[in-house]
């Protein structure tokens, strides 16, 4: 840990940059992780007024429905179509403004969000736990989004795999910190004002994206690429058009549309054990900030001790294949053995390995990539794909869930091969990208 905190020093005074990288992602996850032991606690709710305005209730009961009964499916499902809504919404916000203009409006709109959650827990307004858990997974997606595409304007590739895995640390510090300081602050201020702690992490991150801007423009200098200054132009559904018709995106819409889906059976899991065992929305959420803390102190050693060798020494390869024959085996393992204890070390390890190991091995290869395929086909399958699978899993685990645990595991050990074969179809596609042009004159 020693030696990691020195090489830190030492890339931070070769690249600068690092130090308000590091600051940004710090608080981008710090504000997120402080709010989402909240949105899971009301996922998990078993009263259902809590979560849904009255008036749905009644309408679905109205037809024979108990909502209550498919909480999470409703909420992914709701999810999505917002998703697919919005994309067209980013999509022309990146096309007609520059960088200078886009990326401030994006954070600035979610700090106005979380001032208008604050009236709104304050006041008690029925309805209040749905439109919080949609806002709050838009919020996760859109903000992290952008930040690893503007981190792939500012660094090289070569930067990117010495300095990932350190930015990767500070997100993971941020994620420690903030479930630190919901079970420490949410019972003596409430909820509402938690909200505006948040947002004043929130808008240290507007400060770091005008320290930061500098050196992306001093990048696009010295590589000839083209400039963020200017409106990239385009279609709004350009993104998803990208997709579409480049395999090396596809390859990237594969591995996460699969991983997600990995992650999502484990969610259902978890929440229905959270339903079974703790009975009010306090300890549900001091629970969910436990398994936080877990997830965040492995990822954190792992950033720190092995990403950076990896990146460097070995290429995007193992990041991307250990995690997938680790959850593998985890799968294997709960299908013959589905105790609660296993299933939530098994989403540990699922969750830690995709932000040490494989989220950072993703983003490296936007660095190599036009503008066009990190902001708008990297939002497009961060988004749209992202949540996609999310509701086709959420609604495959409601069907697989009368069949017992062990069809649930068996059905994730299918989902994570076509993980690795995401994963290896992602490798074998990017050994095809140029290398990084020269500077200009070099």
């Amino acid at each position: 840990m020693l030696q990691a905190l020195v090489r830190f020093r030492d890339h931070n005074r070769q690249t600068p940059a690092l130090l308000w990288a590091f600051v940004y992602f710090f608080c981008l996850l710090t504000g997120y992780y402080l709010l989402r032991p909240v949105r899971e606690a009301m996922g998990a709710d078993s009263d259902v007024r809590a979560v849904f305005p009255a008036g749905l209730v009644d309408w679905f009961a109205g037809r024979g429905v108990s909502l209550g009964d498919f909480t999470l499916q409703f909420l992914f499902t709701c999810t999505f179509i917002l998703m697919v809504l919005l994309q067209p919404v980013y999509g022309a916000l990146v096309s007609r403004y520059a960088r200078r203009v886009f990326l401030p409006v994006v954070y600035g709109f979610f700090i106005a969000c979380l001032l208008a959650f604050h009236f709104v827990f304050e006041s008690a307004l029925p309805g209040r736990g749905m439109a919080f858990f949609l806002w709050l997974t838009v919020f996760n997606l859109f903000a992290v989004a952008v930040f690893w595409s503007f981190m792939a304007d500012v660094f090289s590739n070569a930067d990117a795999k010495r300095v990932y895995g350190y930015i990767g640390a500070a997100g993971t510090l941020g994620a420690m910190l903030g479930p630190l300081l919901t079970r420490t602050l949410v019972e003596a201020i409430g909820i509402g004002q938690l909200l505006l702690v948040s947002a004043g992490f929130l808008i240290v991150c507007l400060l770091c994206i005008l320290r930061l801007r500098p050196w992306a423009v001093a990048r696009e200098l010295e590589q000839n690429l083209a400039s963020g200054e200017v409106p990239m132009g385009g279609g709004v559904l350009a993104g998803l058009r990208l997709v579409a018709r480049e395999p090396l995106l596809r390859a990237i819409a594969i591995l996460v549309f699969f991983g997600v889906g990995v992650g999502t059976l484990l969610y259902n899991e978890q929440a229905a054990i959270a339903r079974a065992y703790f009975t009010d929305a306090a300890s549900r959420t001091a629970y969910y900030a436990g398994i936080d803390l877990a997830v965040n102190g492995l990822t954190l050693l792992v950033q720190l001790l092995l990403t950076r060798w990896l990146l460097t020494r070995h290429g995007i390869g193992p990041a991307l294949l250990i995690p997938a024959f680790a959850i593998l085996i985890g799968f294997a393992a709960l299908a013959a053995s589905p105790f609660p204890l296993l299933v939530a070390a098994v989403q540990v390890v699922t969750r830690a390995s995709e932000f040490s190991l494989a989220k950072p091995a993703r983003e490296t290869v936007y660095t190599r990539v036009p503008r066009e395929w990190r902001y708008k086909a990297g939002a497009a399958i961060d988004t749209v794909i992202y949540r996609g699978g999310d509701l086709t899993f959420v609604w495959l685990h409601k069907a697989l869930s009368v069949l017992g645990s062990g069809a649930v595991f068996l059905t994730g050990m299918a989902v994570t091969a076509g993980m690795a074969f995401g994963a290896w179809r992602l490798v074998r596609e990017q050994s095809k990208l140029p290398d990084e042009r020269p500077a200009a004159g070099g």
